[in-house]
Parts: structure tokens; C-alpha cells; sequence
């Protein structure tokens, strides 16, 4: 009887100790997050950063540096004109093009703003701008080199840039899966490699295939042989991001000035239609 009296005692000051527990407003817990509460605003971000980090590759005509060592080229002037508007910086930082998207996650960089061609894969992980820029994917030979069509190329050695839209065509086309491919970490690689004769073609951009090859350049003996496909360019986002909105109210403003219109032509490209 003793032990049952026991029992039920140490049981009794069990419950009272666990009734005396931390009262509420001491307690170290914080309430679960809403999972539909809304992100801060990217465009509030950049603004109070007072700068635009903007992620390139060295990639002529859009972001080149010229005689001078000066970064120039239709994106780097477009970004500034952009930055200018959006009352912040221009901060122009060299990227990895192959980890690109996780530069931009990590918030290492707040744009890609280097020719990105618009696609569906990206517009589903990145928030896209309206398109601005026209382009191609073409075929770059030597001058005097036998050319038909893609199936020339069955068996032959192929460059393209590592994650660009130039390694999509040639995985995409039933002849040129047929060619022995090489990536490469930058397109102008592949101008050297179809130069020296250690890869019979390059798939790359038209942009810069008309801007770096020809009468008075380096790669004077390269040739565009075939197009395979247009695409259009455009600039990346976070995800989500209300800075790309942004962003696409000014280019609206820049193709009714005619600013758009004025750098399309400096640097010879055509301009996109702004609806996707």
C-alpha cells in the first residue's frame, strides 16, 4: 500500500513540474514559416545594394573588351543605360558560363546579361526578359572547306561552347550527333581551334561569327556555311524575381526613344520582337 501511495505521489509532482514549464512569452520557439508568404522583393535587393551585379562571359560584339582594355559591346553599354534608369550601379562580373545559373542563385551575381538565348528550360528556372536581340546558330568552316549540309560533317571533329545554344544544336541534329564534339569553355576557343585546323567546325552564334571573322579580322579565313535555326536573346533572373519586370518597362522605353534601334546598329545586330 506504501508503494502504491509513493507511486501515485511521485506521479502527482511529475504533473505539477510539467505544468510549470516555460511560460509563452519566454519561450525560444518561433511559429512555422507561412510557406505562401511572399519573397523580399529583388528589385528593393539590388536598390539597396545600389548596384546590379551583372554576370559575362567575354563574348563579342554583346561583351568584348576593346583596343583600350575597356569592356564594351551592345550588352555592357545596354546594362549601363539600364542601370542608369534604375538608379543603381553597373557592376560587371566575369562568370563561369557553365555554372551560370548557380551564380545567380547564390547571389554572387544578380543578372546574366551576355547574349542568353531564351529557352524553355531556362524560362522555367530563371526569370526571362522579353526578347531584345536576334540570332542564329551557324556553321563556321575554313574558307574553301567542303560543305553540303550537317551530314558533311558525320565522322568529323565539331567545337561548340560547353552549356550554349551551339552544344543544344549539335546534340539536337541526327547529323552533327554523328561528329565527333569537343566542348569548349568559350566560343572564341572554338574560332581558334577551326583556325588551327584541330576541329573541322564550330557551332556557334551568329552574332559573333559576323563580328569576329571576315575581311580585317583575326579569323579572316573562316567562314559561315549554313544557319540552323534563329533564336532570340534575353536576360536572366532569379526566379520569381519582380527586378525582371522592371527591367522589361524600361527596354519598352528604350525601343519607343529608339535607343534600342541606335545600339542594334553600332554593333550590326538585328533587334527582337518584344513578345514572346
Amino acid at each position: 500500500m506504501k508503494k502504491l501511495l509513493s507511486l501515485l505521489l511521485a506521479l502527482t509532482m511529475a504533473l505539477a513540474l510539467a505544468a510549470c514549464g516555460t511560460p509563452k512569452d519566454q519561450t525560444n520557439d518561433t511559429p512555422p514559416q507561412d510557406p505562401n508568404q511572399s519573397q523580399a522583393s529583388d528589385l528593393d535587393y539590388v536598390k539597396g545594394n545600389g548596384k546590379m551585379v551583372i554576370g559575362y562571359t567575354l563574348y563579342a560584339p554583346m561583351n568584348y573588351n576593346d583596343a583600350n582594355g575597356n569592356l564594351t559591346g551592345f550588352d555592357t553599354e545596354l546594362a549601363k543605360v539600364i542601370c542608369e534608369r534604375l538608379g543603381v550601379e553597373p557592376v560587371f562580373q566575369i562568370i563561369n558560363w557553365d555554372t551560370k545559373e548557380v551564380e545567380l542563385n547564390a547571389k554572387t551575381i544578380d543578372c546574366i546579361w551576355n547574349g542568353l538565348t531564351i529557352n524553355d528550360e531556362r524560362k522555367a528556372n530563371m526569370e526571362l526578359t522579353q526578347p531584345y536581340v536576334k540570332n542564329a546558330q551557324v556553321v563556321l568552316m575554313k574558307d574553301g572547306a567542303s560543305y553540303q549540309d550537317t551530314s558533311s560533317l558525320i565522322g568529323k571533329t565539331v567545337v561548340a561552347e560547353q552549356g550554349s545554344a551551339g552544344e543544344d544544336t549539335i546534340k539536337a541534329d541526327a547529323n552533327l550527333k554523328q561528329a565527333s564534339y569537343i566542348p569548349k569553355s568559350v566560343q572564341s576557343d572554338c574560332l581558334m581551334e577551326v583556325k588551327a585546323g584541330t576541329a573541322d567546325a564550330a557551332i556557334l552564334d551568329l552574332t559573333l561569327a559576323k563580328t569576329m571573322t571576315g575581311e580585317g579580322t583575326n579569323y579572316a579565313d573562316l567562314k559561315i556555311m549554313d544557319r540552323l535555326g534563329e533564336e532570340d536573346y534575353g536576360v536572366a533572373f532569379r526566379k520569381g524575381s519582380d527586378l525582371c519586370a522592371e527591367v522589361n518597362k524600361i527596354f519598352d522605353e528604350l525601343r519607343t526613344d529608339g535607343t534600342l534601334a541606335t545600339l542594334a546598329d553600332k554593333y550590326g545586330l538585328d533587334l527582337a520582337e518584344a513578345a514572346q
